[in-house]
């Protein structure tokens, strides 16, 4: 009796399987604009209810389950060749010339300094550890590059590296962030990105897995049986034709975490404790939906993903990439600098000498405590920068100079440096002029000798108002271009407009006079 019942309930449950399929295949069929038609193969219906006069439809060809994934390397670093990841000094420059003007000098710094990164992870172990890097200082007026340089290096290099200004820390005492907080950020960057790679290396195997989970779904368990409509059902996933159809699927439900302070390591730390405590071994809360294939796959994938992922030591991986790979720029650090001379030198500012006393361990070599785990700085690479206009580089703390070994000047922009700018980069500022206005279908033309009065102006500007470098370049342009800006949405689709020297006289002219007046008023 048992064994009747269960044929019943296999035969309900091919059945069911069955009706799915002709309903799906026949959504499938209407979308593509095709006959409404059920291959004999998926019909429950017998032979000899079809007409003879019909021609049998053919089955379809269709490829075997798709191999297994191919097994993942031990670690990262053994699949992936660091010399070809690494680029050479000379493409280095390359790059940052597409985006940089001028200052070879720092770029050549930069790119060694870049490149001495791979050379030191060939060394022998024994060796590797008395190599540590030789920290830069690039030292220019405002305007002239510093931080672009930095900006391009973030965009060039795959290691963890951070931007930091260092009139955003205080000395150890007073409130506000400390500068172990440099290394927290740079951990933070660098979990990023172990987590971004290993997406990468998981993507494919998630995808398979994805797709099983959705057949699943579709047409059931995986049987002998229901091997041929399952591969039927594959190919149809695969182009696309059942995007439209939804199905119920668990979606991982976001808990809301309560604010905490992240500048203070012990706070961080009890707060991951107690999460620990708290969640357990428990699963991932989730709640049931209704989604569209298309939808469901990625939140699949994503789901797939993060289980593969917690097979991997991220944290470890991290911190291997900050200690041996990791680069911090700090910004404007003559703004945390006081003159030697005089009664300036008698600061109380939270933000002078004492953050670079602070500096100091962290730049030389110390071990900072984050919520990833321990993280050495012996071997971070450090980049410091500054106009240093009031000061001198000497009243940078001697033992901090020392710690800054490299030092680069660079050059003051001129009026060629500012006409370069406007022309030669990728993306150079006439070119997103001309951009934004096409949007409105206006076409914009910028004539040469207007280039050459735009860069003129701008230079006299910084020689006689301030010297702000290639910002000034912003200010001139945006004044040029206010009224055509204000017009180009009214103007006829496929119009001209043409910016000659004389436009660009007229709308400086104003700007010019008062110029020289303000700086005789008080």
């Amino acid at each position: 009796m048992m064994l009747a019942t269960n044929s019943l309930r296999r035969i309900g449950q091919r059945c069911s399987y069955s009706n799915q399929s002709q309903m799906l295949h026949r959504t499938a069929k209407a979308a593509a604009g095709q006959p409404n038609k059920i291959p004999r193969w998926l019909s429950t219906t017998s032979p000899d209810d079809d007409d003879d006069d019909e021609a049998p439809v053919p089955e379809p060809v269709v490829d075997i389950l798709p191999p297994a994934p191919k097994a993942l390397s031990k670690s990262m670093s053994e699949s992936i060749d660091e010399l070809e990841k690494s680029m050479k000094p000379s493409k280095i420059v390359e790059q940052l010339d597409r985006h940089i003007v001028g200052q070879s000098d720092a770029k050549k710094a930069v790119a060694i300094a870049m490149r001495n990164r791979w050379r030191r992870r060939q060394l022998p172990e024994e060796l590797r550890k008395e190599v540590t890097p030789r920290n830069v200082l690039l030292v220019g007026p405002t305007g002239c590059g510093k931080t672009e340089v930095a900006r391009r290096m973030a965009m060039l290099n795959d290691a963890p590296f951070l931007k930091v200004e260092a009139t955003k820390f205080t000395e150890v005492g007073y409130h506000g962030r400390d500068v172990d907080q440099i290394i927290r950020d740079l951990m933070d960057v660098s979990m990023q990105l172990a987590k971004k790679k290993y997406t990468e290396q998981f993507k494919d195997e998630a995808e398979s897995l994805a797709e099983e989970r959705i057949l699943d779904i579709l047409a059931g368990p995986e049987t002998e049986s229901s091997a041929r409509g399952r591969d039927s059902f594959r190919d149809m996933l695969q182009q696309g034709l059942l995007d439209d159809q939804e199905i119920e699927i668990d979606v991982p439900t976001k808990q809301n975490q309560n604010e905490i302070d992240n500048n203070n390591p012990q706070i961080v730390a009890m707060s991951d404790l107690m999460q620990r405590l708290t969640n357990g071994n428990k699963k991932t809360p989730t709640e049931r939906k209704k989604l569209p294939i298309s939808e469901a796959k990625s939140v699949i994938v994503e789901t797939e993903i993060d289980r593969l992922l917690e097979n991997v030591d991220l944290r470890k991986a991290a911190v291997t990439a900050v200690e041996e790979s990791g680069i911090v720029f700090i910004d404007e650090i003559d703004k945390i600098c006081s003159p030697r001379e005089g009664f300036a030198s008698r600061s109380a500012d939270a933000s002078a000498e004492g953050v670079q006393r602070d500096l100091l361990p962290l730049v030389e070599g110390t071990t900072i405590n984050t919520k990833h785990g321990n993280v050495n700085t012996d071997y971070i690479l450090f980049i410091a920068s500054g106009a240093f206009h009031a000061v001198k580089v000497s009243d940078i703390l001697p033992e901090l100079q020392g710690r800054l070994p490299i030092r680069v000047e660079l050059a003051g922009l001129t009026e060629d440096d500012l006409y370069k700018i406007l022309t030669e980069p990728v993306a150079n500022l006439l070119r997103q002029q001309r951009e934004l206005i096409g949007a409105e279908g206006v076409e914009l033309e910028f004539e040469d000798e207007a280039i050459r009065e735009i860069a003129r102006m701008a230079a006299q500007l910084n020689k006689s108002v301030e010297n702000i470098g290639a910002r000034r370049l912003h200010t001139v342009l945006e004044r040029i271009m206010e009224t055509i800006s204000f017009e180009a949405s009214e103007m006829e689709e496929g119009s001209k407009v043409v910016v000659n020297k004389a436009l660009v006289e007229e709308r400086l002219k104003e700007v010019t006079m008062k110029a020289d007046v303000s700086r005789y008023i008080l």
